[in-house]
């Protein structure tokens, strides 16, 4: 494959999956990882490794602006996201990468089933209203009156 046509798919596929990612709060498991794989016939371990790579330097940041102007953006609870999704993702690729491809595929596929599952039969119970969340700290949010 080309490089053109290589920085062509890969910006298609980062679009794709940043209007979904701003639409749903979806990351690239749910999008660019099946997509490596079925259309670049990416390996599964490769397929996770590479969206990690693109997604963890930006991190959605123009998507983040546009929520923070509207206040709703919890940046304490966002910082401890960080921190947890920063351990995960280190124990997660050190767990992917010490199992066979095999069982990497089979457990991908349970996790995409069960959300699946999950969107097919709450779609239609839940409220379309956004929910209102209290801040985890009340006294040292400081964003407290910015929720909507």
């Amino acid at each position: 494959m080309s490089g053109l046509v290589v920085a062509a798919a890969g910006l298609l596929l980062g679009l794709g999956a940043g209007v979904l990612g701003g639409m749903f709060g979806i990351g690239g498991g749910l999008i660019i990882v099946p997509a490596l794989i079925l259309f670049f016939h990416d390996s599964p371990k490769t397929a996770i490794g590479t969206p990690l790579f693109a997604l963890i330097w930006p991190a959605g940041l123009l998507g983040v602006v546009e929520y923070w102007k509207t206040g709703h953006v919890r940046p304490v609870q966002g910082a401890w996201i960080a921190v947890g999704f920063l351990l995960g993702g280190y124990l997660g690729a050190r767990i992917t990468l010490s199992i066979p491809v095999a069982t990497v595929k089979r457990g991908y596929a349970v996790f995409l089933l069960i959300v699946g599952v999950y969107f097919l039969f709450s779609a239609s119970s839940e409220s379309s209203r956004p929910l209102k969340m209290p801040p985890l700290n009340p006294a040292t949010d400081p964003f407290r009156d910015q929720v909507h």
